[in-house]
């Protein structure tokens, strides 16, 4: 016995199979890499009487969380369960009952971060959570180890798959959006309710993770300015490409001397930044730090074993912890209060699309409602005219976002603006 670590899984879905193949198949060199062997002995499940594609002794399934949480053998869990309710409960339970947690539950670590690390701090136990953020890529440990003597200036992330093949497959065949989502979920790489994905809400619980280890501090997920892509059209996809652009849903986290920024929505990328390269449903994050440069990690950012692959590096830190007698030797990074910046607040520089009358005036009425409001104009681009109409393509400089929407509310009374048809931020160049 003092040669097994036995664990205990929560689920056994298309992230528990993977994680029960991979510690199963590659059991040996686990053994070797930690110095023990790791076994599983429980798993829980919703029925005893599914089938799930993998061979399984009856005996290592149960229907009860505390066939787990009771049992003193068992020293880690590992949570892939995914959702709050009653999830939450039960890995607050594990925790209280002196038991490590890895979990792969970005939802659960987004909004009681707090509560869990706290939960693992009084009991001693690890609380691990790699697999929450961009699948099999290794960026929270990066950040937490790796990076750690850095100041970290900024993150730009692709942390969500099926927007990023969505976006890739307009930009590609010029689709529209409805298109391309029929298709995305056809493959299933979208769900038949694809808000959480194309509403950048899934990347907001992402992102405020990462910005949360990244700059020492907890942000809020209600604080994540969060925008999706379903405004985005061929049309935007047109200028972003004759303007030496690509667009992507990202995950933005800066720090400034005022605060810190955190948002998700679309953004225009040069072409020759290294993220506009990532396509199809990869992931990618990209962190500035004051030390190491500019430096990107990639990678599959969801699925079976790619994500098993994040929880069961995890387990064998837990192991390893176990092993030394140092539970909780990284724990929670939060040591400081930095405020949240409120969109308004941030900077950036603008890419506007409008429909206005064609007829003379028109670009020196918007160029001056923009000089009024202290907004710099890098760039316009007019479209060839279609009747009575004429359709604007606008670049700012770098401004502060406040200015920018000033600016807008004054430029739709203007009678001969007849749609502000979209805005989207520009990132990426220095």
């Amino acid at each position: 016995m003092d040669n097994i670590i036995k664990i205990g899984l929560f689920g056994l879905g298309t992230v528990g199979r993977g994680v029960y193949r991979t510690l199963e198949e590659n059991s040996d060199i686990i053994q070797q890499r930690v110095g023990v062997k790791i076994e599983i002995k429980k798993v829980l499940v919703r029925s005893l009487n599914k089938e799930r594609g993998i061979s399984i002794p009856e005996e290592r399934l149960t229907t009860d969380p505390n066939d787990l949480i009771a049992d003193p053998e068992i020293k880690i869990i590992v949570e892939v369960l995914g959702g709050i309710n009653p999830t939450l409960d039960y890995v607050l339970a594990a925790l209280n009952s002196g038991k490590s947690v890895v979990t792969a539950n970005k939802d659960m670590m987004a909004e009681y971060g707090q509560r869990l690390f706290k939960a693992a701090q009084n009991n001693n136990c690890d609380l691990l959570f790699e697999a929450s953020v961009a699948g099999g890529i290794p960026i929270i440990r990066t950040l937490k180890q790796s990076l750690a003597g850095n100041r970290i200036e900024g993150i730009y992330g692709i942390i969500n798959g099926t927007t990023n093949y969505m976006l890739t497959k307009m930009f590609q065949e010029g689709c529209d959006f409805k298109d391309v989502l029929s298709e995305a979920q056809a493959k299933g790489y979208a769900e038949s309710d694809p808000t959480a994905d194309v509403g950048g809400f899934d990347a907001a619980r992402k992102l405020t993770i990462l910005a949360s280890i990244a700059f020492n501090t907890r942000v809020p997920l209600s604080k994540v300015h969060t925008e999706g892509i379903t405004n985005i059209t061929v049309a935007d996809i047109t200028s972003a490409n004759e303007l030496g652009y690509t667009i992507k849903l990202l995950g933005i986290a800066k720090e400034r001397p005022e605060g810190i920024e955190v948002r998700v929505h679309p953004t225009f990328i040069p072409k020759d930044h290294p993220l506009a390269s990532v396509g199809d449903v990869f992931n990618a994050v990209f962190v500035r730090g004051n030390a190491v440069g500019d430096t990107m990690f990639y990678g599959k950012g969801a699925g079976e074993l790619p994500t098993a692959s994040a929880v069961v590096a995890d387990i064998m830190d837990a192991a390893r912890d176990i092993l030394r007698n140092v539970p909780g030797f990284i724990g929670c990074t939060c040591f400081k209060e930095k405020p949240v910046l409120d969109i308004g607040e941030t900077y950036s520089k603008y890419y506007i699309r409008l429909k206005v009358a064609d007829k003379p005036g028109v670009l020196a009425s918007i160029a001056l409602v923009f000089g009024n409001k202290e907004v710099s104009l890098k760039s316009v681009l007019q479209k060839e005219a279609t009747g009575k109409t004429a359709e604007l393509v606008l670049v700012t400089h770098r401004v502060l976002e406040q200015n920018v929407q000033d600016a807008l509310m004054d430029i739709k009374q203007l009678s001969s603006v007849l749609d502000i048809s979209n805005v989207i931020r520009v990132e990426g160049e220095e």
